[in-house]
């Protein structure tokens, strides 16, 4: 024969729904690690760009050369000046990889510093209790 539980001293899934829990609204993420991605994804975006710009007709100058072309059987030369598009390209891919690999050392960094702020916590065992 099954043994009966006393139900009396138990609690309903409704009964233990009733109470309140305080909730957590803080963010999941802090401010300032909100910001300094926000700083490094601006960086990954303008360094680059500016560095292959300011530095292509600049740093890179480009050497003058005749061009010719053909046009109504007459034959002209032109003379162009071209920056060396290539090395400021190199640049500029160079300085994206400095800026992303600042933001993994400032990461680590940063995951340091909050494992060891909260310190080691040794787990309780029952002697300690």
């Amino acid at each position: 024969m099954a043994t009966r539980r006393i139900i009396s001293t138990e609690k309903t899934i409704l009964e233990k729904d009733d109470q309140p829990e305080k909730s957590n609204i803080s963010p999941a993420v802090p401010k300032d690690v909100i910001f300094k991605l926000l700083g490094f994804t601006f960086a990954m975006i303008v360094v680059p760009i500016s560095s292959y710009f300011l530095t292509v007709h600049t740093v890179f100058k480009g050497s003058s050369f005749l061009f010719t072309s053909a046009a109504s059987l007459q034959c002209f030369y032109s003379r162009l000046r071209v920056g060396n598009s290539s090395l400021a390209g190199g640049l500029a891919a160079l300085l994206a990889n400095v800026v992303l690999i600042s933001y993994v050392i400032v990461a680590m960094k940063e995951d340091d510093s909050a494992t060891l702020g909260e310190g080691v916590k040794k787990p309780e065992t029952k002697k300690d209790q």
